[in-house]
């Protein structure tokens, strides 16, 4: 017996961070009211993101590629501060500390927590993380995961994995509230929280 499409298409929607069935089901029913030429549209558009979009070697940022470019314009700019890294839990993350336009140095984008993410991809990212650290002259390494449970758990983590390399390790000040998420924030909390940093 055939799955309904509606049924099917939901259960696809759902596997999409912070959705629920409710809400994919209104994707589903939004997208079988929209013209033939819009579905097109949105599927050309997923289409030219998966195929112009690219993960940058060095923090893991996605930006649209350019012939044989590796990586993203934060980490190619000349004028980024070299010696400052800053951990992030998400793209979405990332995005928000640069909204900010306040911080001037590079990013490592963890991919998730460890609580939530799959053990083995989490372990290849710090594995990466921790060659980075080795191979660069960082003075600063900024912590900026979540104020979560699981992003405090996360912090906690890291500050063990890289406390002995001799570099100062720093974290997010006070501004951001607990449980919340760095993407949520506007940018004068998350610009607070930089210059509180400690």
């Amino acid at each position: 017996m055939m799955q309904d499409p509606i049924e099917k298409l939901t259960q696809e929607f759902s596997k999409f961070p912070n959705v629920g069935p409710k809400t994919a089901n209104r994707f589903v029913l939004h997208l079988i009211k929209l013209p033939v030429k819009e579905i097109k549209k949105l599927l050309e558009g997923i289409i030219e993101v998966k195929k112009n979009i690219k993960t940058c070697e060095l923090c893991y940022n996605f930006f649209i590629s350019k012939e044989q470019e590796n990586l993203c314009s934060v980490c190619q700019n000349p004028l980024r501060d070299k010696q400052t890294l800053c951990i992030v839990e998400t793209e979405t993350d990332f995005q928000a500390l640069e909204k900010t336009q306040k911080y001037k140095g590079l990013y490592f984008i963890l991919d998730g927590n460890i609580i939530e993410s799959k053990k083995e991809l989490f372990q290849k990212r710090i594995q990466f993380l921790e060659k980075r650290i080795q191979t660069a002259s960082f003075k600063e390494i900024i912590i900026a995961t979540n104020p979560t449970t699981e992003g405090e758990t996360t912090r906690l983590y890291l500050e063990r994995k890289i406390k002995d390399k001799n570099i100062k390790i720093t974290h997010l000040g006070r501004g951001l509230p607990i449980g919340g998420e760095l993407e949520y924030a506007d940018p004068e909390t998350l610009e607070s929280a930089l210059e509180g940093r400690r």
